[in-house]
């Protein structure tokens, strides 16, 4: 790991912004391209907005970006409830409802995306991206 930056925001949406342009700014001194970088602000935002809206947290999220050798990586973590990763299903592309398009989203822009939930202790979603 060449370097990391850690930052710990308020569990509301108005700060989801912050994350996502870090990421660009990140992400762009690193070498990416603009539509890699589109493609790492919407997956790190798609993150937070998980950590928001299901940790049921009120306090903070946390968000440590490590610029690898070749690779871009984004970990976003919630003290909330966990998440029930045996629950997800992919979600039906014909018929999309409100909810559960985030793992989804993430995982179509991003080359590594793992989720490592712990009940009642929060969730860790990582995000990679290699640069090419």
């Amino acid at each position: 790991m060449l370097d990391q930056v850690s930052i710990s925001l308020p569990c509301k949406s108005e700060y989801v912004s912050i994350s996502r342009l870090s990421s660009s700014v990140i992400a762009s001194q690193m070498g990416f391209d603009i539509e890699a970088i589109e493609d790492i602000k919407v997956a790190v935002g798609e993150a937070c907005n998980n950590a928001i809206i299901h940790s049921h947290c009120d306090r903070t999220f946390d968000i440590t970006f490590k610029v690898m050798e070749q690779a871009f990586v984004c970990e976003v973590s919630d003290c909330g409830n966990g998440f029930n990763l045996e629950g997800y299903t992919e979600p039906d592309l014909e018929d999309p409802q409100g909810n559960g398009l985030g793992i989804f989203i993430m995982k179509s822009l991003m080359d590594e995306v793992t989720v490592d939930t712990f009940p009642g202790k929060g969730t860790k979603i990582v995000l990679k991206k290699h640069l090419e």
